[in-house]
C-alpha cells in the first residue's frame, strides 16, 4: 500500500509540474545566418544543435556544421539525372540510418543519401507530377510522401521497409479531390506523423486535412475553416504536439500581408478546427512548429513575411523578426535550424 501511495503522489507531482509550466516571453530574437550560394532551401533535417542537412534547388543536397570539431565536413551533392536534369528538391527526411530527398516536378526522383552518396530509389514520370513533402513515422520503417493529383486524388507514396522500396497508393483507396485542390511545397511541413497516425494539409480550391491512423492504409478527409477557393490559398504547414492537439497555418501566398482565416487549432486529433488570431498577427506563413518540451504552449511560425511567436498555443502572437525564412525545425526547446533563399539560419533561445 505504501508503494502505491508513493506512486500516486509521484504521478500527481509530474502532472502538476506539467500544468505549471510557464511559457517564455519572447519579443525579439537573433538568428545567426550562414550563406549558401545559389540555392533556395525549403527543406531541412536538423541532426543536432551543430549539424543540419538540407535539400534545395539546382540539384543541391547538403550537409552543414557550424563547429570545427564535427566528424563530417560540409558537403554538397550536385545531383544530375541523366546528365542533364538538375532536380528541384523541397523534401528531406531521415529514418535514423539514411536521409531521403524527393524532387518536385516531372520526373519525380526520390534519393537515398548514405555515406556521402545518393542512390535513386523511386522514379515517377507524369506531366502532372509534383511532390511536396516527405516524412518518416516514429518506427523509422514506415514513410510517406505526398504530391499533387495526377488523377482525381492525392499522390501518396508509402514505404514500410525503411525506404528501400516505395509504392503509390491507388486512387481507389483515397478520398476524391476537388478540381484545383492540391498541396504546397513550401517547407516540407504539410505532413505530420505521430505513432501510426499521419495528417496531411491541402490548399487551393479546398483547404482540408487528410488523416490516417494506420500508416496510410485507410483515410478520412476533414474540412477546415482556413481560407480557400483559389490556387495560392490554403494550409501551408501543420504540426501536432500530441495525438489530440495541433495547429495549421497558411494564408494566401499572393497576398502575404493578409491575416484573415489563416490560422487554426484542433483539440480532437484534427477532426474539427477552430480559427485563432483571426485578422491578427501573423499574416501568411509557410511553416509552423511547436517548441519541444513546452506543453504545446510555445509555437514559432516563419515565412517570407518574417518570424512570429506564440506562448499560448497559437491564440495570440507577436512578430519577433522581419527576416524571411521558409522553414524552421527545432532540436530542443532552445535551438532551431532555419532555411531560406540562399541561406541557413540558427535560432538560439538561451
Amino acid at each position: 500500500m505504501k508503494r502505491i501511495i508513493i506512486f500516486i503522489f509521484a504521478f500527481l507531482f509530474l502532472i502538476s509540474c506539467k500544468e505549471d509550466y510557464q511559457p517564455r516571453e519572447i519579443n525579439t530574437i537573433n538568428v545567426k545566418e550562414y550563406p549558401i550560394d545559389s540555392v533556395s532551401i525549403r527543406a531541412i533535417y536538423a541532426i543536432n544543435e551543430f549539424e543540419v542537412m538540407y535539400a534545395g534547388s539546382n540539384g543541391t543536397i547538403g550537409y552543414f556544421s557550424d563547429v570545427e570539431t564535427s566528424k563530417l565536413k560540409p558537403m554538397v551533392l550536385d545531383i544530375k539525372y541523366q546528365d542533364s536534369i538538375r532536380p528541384n528538391f523541397r523534401s528531406i527526411a531521415s529514418n535514423g540510418k539514411a536521409v531521403f530527398a524527393l524532387s518536385i516536378a516531372n520526373p519525380a526522383l526520390l534519393y537515398r543519401i548514405f555515406d556521402g552518396k545518393a542512390t535513386l530509389q523511386y522514379t515517377e514520370n507524369h506531366e502532372k507530377v509534383f511532390y511536396d513533402a516527405l516524412q518518416f513515422f516514429d518506427d523509422n520503417l514506415h514513410g510517406i510522401a505526398v504530391g499533387d493529383p495526377t488523377e482525381n486524388c492525392a499522390s501518396i507514396l508509402l514505404t514500410s521497409d525503411g525506404g528501400n522500396t516505395w509504392h503509390k497508393i491507388p486512387c481507389s483507396k483515397l478520398p476524391v479531390f476537388d478540381e484545383g485542390e492540391a498541396f504546397f511545397a513550401a517547407s516540407n511541413t504539410n505532413i505530420k506523423t505521430i505513432g501510426s497516425s499521419v495528417w496531411i494539409a491541402s490548399g487551393g480550391n479546398k483547404a482540408r486535412i487528410l488523416k490516417s491512423d494506420n500508416f496510410g492504409d485507410t483515410w478520412q478527409v476533414i474540412e477546415t475553416p482556413i481560407v480557400q477557393g483559389s490556387g495560392p490559398q490554403g494550409i501551408y504547414s501543420i504540426d501536432f504536439v500530441d495525438n489530440k492537439n495541433g495547429i495549421a497555418i497558411g494564408g494566401d501566398y499572393s497576398k502575404p500581408l493578409e491575416n484573415k482565416a489563416n490560422k487554426a487549432i484542433t483539440k480532437d486529433g484534427g477532426l474539427t478546427w477552430t480559427l485563432v488570431a483571426d485578422n491578427q498577427t501573423p499574416n501568411y506563413k509557410s511553416c509552423v512548429q511547436y517548441v519541444p518540451n513546452t506543453n504545446g504552449k510555445e509555437v514559432f511560425a516563419v515565412g517570407k513575411t518574417g518570424i512570429s511567436y506564440s506562448n499560448n498555443g497559437g491564440l495570440t502572437w507577436v512578430n519577433v523578426s522581419k527576416e524571411a525564412y521558409y522553414s524552421i525545425q527545432f532540436v530542443d526547446r532552445n535551438i532551431a535550424w532555419l532555411s531560406g533563399n540562399n541561406k541557413l539560419g540558427k535560432l538560439i533561445l538561451k
